[in-house]
């Protein structure tokens, strides 16, 4: 819940009015919802139904979203008694100017809250590109294991950079998957980004026809995503962060507004892209308030 203290916190951080824009959009970054979705991919079994709680782009820091708030999330998510939890990056703060009015939260504090998430079939987690650009020793070597995975591992979460796995639900057998980051590693010659992430290594971890899951973090692989998946998960986009009319003038996606948000469908693939939960850049939020997303599989057949 919003309280008067963190308002006013993040007005005098912004140095804007509460009769602003900026007053208001500072105000929204601290909403927090659920927005639930009911996907029923093709092929998918008749017996399975399976309730994911998707946490997205945190950057933790002080007082945005810090342990106070991280907290909060974590018993709003416990509240949805999810089968299981999937985390898709971007856990740490961001750089720019929020670095200038923020503080940085501990690695192994935010770790050890998100460890007491709670789901049978457990906690499951990818990183994104903003844990990568926090671990500069990682950027110089070009390689991991980064801070951020090993703050989470450290805390039990199993993080999946092209790798897999295959659970079982009752009498029922799914895989996970989670791919490495695209944008790990920033390319001065090219002015993009170099990526970790191995789709097809990552895929033929799958060795047997039961439905499969894929998180990542950047929606832009999904094109490239087979119809082997049932269902992809993504963040990054932050939903745009600010949006007018529904229309957001930053995206950082070669997309646009393609995968902005929300559940997309391209050839019977499914594709949902969470608004995620914390601030890139600057700590503003406007018509795209934080969400935990609870997202319900089921066969077509079982839909309501």
């Amino acid at each position: 819940m919003l309280t008067r203290r963190q308002v006013v916190t993040g007005l005098a951080l912004a140095g804007v009015g509460s009769t602003t824009f900026g007053g208001f959009a500072s105000a929204e970054a601290f909403r927090l919802g659920v927005t639930h979705y009911a996907v029923s991919p093709p092929g998918w079994p008749g017996s399975l139904t399976l309730r994911i709680a998707v946490l997205a782009d945190l950057h933790v820091c002080e007082p945005w979203l810090g342990i106070e708030r991280l907290r909060g999330i974590v018993a709003r998510t416990n509240a949805l008694k999810p089968d299981i939890v999937m985390l898709l990056g971007d856990y740490v703060r961001s750089g720019g100017p929020i670095n200038l009015i923020s503080g940085e939260v501990p690695y192994e504090h935010w770790a050890a809250v998100l460890a007491t998430l709670e789901a049978p079939l457990g906690v499951h987690a990818v990183l994104g590109n903003h844990d990568w650009w926090d671990d500069r020793a990682a950027i110089a070597r070009r390689g991991g294991p980064i801070k951020a995975r090993v703050a989470l591992e450290g805390a039990g979460i199993p993080v999946y950079e092209n790798d897999a796995v295959r659970l079982v639900k009752e009498t029922d057998t799914f895989w996970i998957a989670g791919l490495g980051d695209q944008w790990a590693f920033p390319n001065r010659v090219t002015h993009d980004f170099d990526g970790v992430h191995d789709l097809p290594g990552t895929l033929a971890k799958i060795t047997d026809s039961s439905p499969a899951i894929l998180m990542v973090h950047e929606p832009d692989i999904f094109p490239e995503v087979p119809a082997r998946v049932a269902l992809t998960l993504a963040g990054h986009t932050h939903g745009g962060q600010v949006t007018i009319a529904g229309y957001a003038p930053a995206v950082p996606s070669r997309y646009g507004q393609r995968y902005l948000r929300g559940h997309i469908v391209e050839e019977e693939r499914n594709l949902i892209v969470s608004a995620g939960l914390g601030c890139s850049k600057l700590p503003i939020r406007f018509g795209v308030p934080p969400e935990i997303l609870l997202v319900t599989v089921v066969s077509g057949h079982n839909a309501a």
